[in-house]
């Protein structure tokens, strides 16, 4: 639930209900922050092309990486339901308690293996100083092999979370165990 009126699986209709169904058949269940989203199906429906095409599409980062990236911005803006949802998807990839937590704590993250280092120090940076952003920052991301495409995959996958932070920060989004059991991640 969030601090904003919501349609239920049961109640909605036309293409809000194909969403729905569609989310449903795909992941076993809707998220609370696409729920919330329930009001404007248009901008859902939007919202879901943009996630799909940012974490899901061809990219130099891996699937591991965009979700490290989504754990530290959300953890860096202290929104523990992206930080919740996103570390469940995480451990897929990440079988390391330590590693885990310094990322989901946005922090120790000097410590990491260079490239991921490098990629979520970033994505903390450009989430709490994105005026600080210097040329040279590019520089240290091409250092460990990123090219000019997965810098931009990068910064758009951070700005995506940062948008989210804000959708789940903003309208109260919780976070629910139930949201986790059976979920399929794409």
């Amino acid at each position: 639930m969030s601090w904003i009126d919501e349609v239920e699986l049961d109640a909605a209709d036309g293409k809000l209900k194909e969403v729905y169904a569609e989310l449903a058949a795909k992941r076993g269940k809707v998220s609370n922050i696409l729920k919330v989203q329930s009001l404007n199906p248009a901008a859902m429906g939007n919202h879901l092309d943009l996630y799909m095409t940012l974490m899901f599409g061809k990219s130099g980062l891996s699937r591991a990486e965009r979700e490290a990236v989504a754990v530290v911005v959300s953890a860096t803006n202290e929104c523990t339901y992206c930080v919740q949802h996103h570390a469940e998807s995480l451990r897929h990839y990440i079988d390391d308690d330590e590693t885990l937590d310094m990322l989901m704590n946005a922090d120790g993250l000097e410590t990491l293996e260079p490239r991921l280092s490098n990629i979520v120090r970033h994505a903390e940076k450009l989430t709490s100083a994105p005026s600080a952003m210097t040329e040279v920052d590019l520089g240290e991301l091409r250092a460990v092999g990123l090219s000019d495409r997965d810098i931009l995959d990068l910064s758009l996958v951070v700005s995506y979370f940062n948008f989210v932070n804000r959708i789940a920060l903003g309208l109260g989004v919780a976070f629910s165990a139930e949201e986790i059991s059976g979920y399929r991640d794409e």
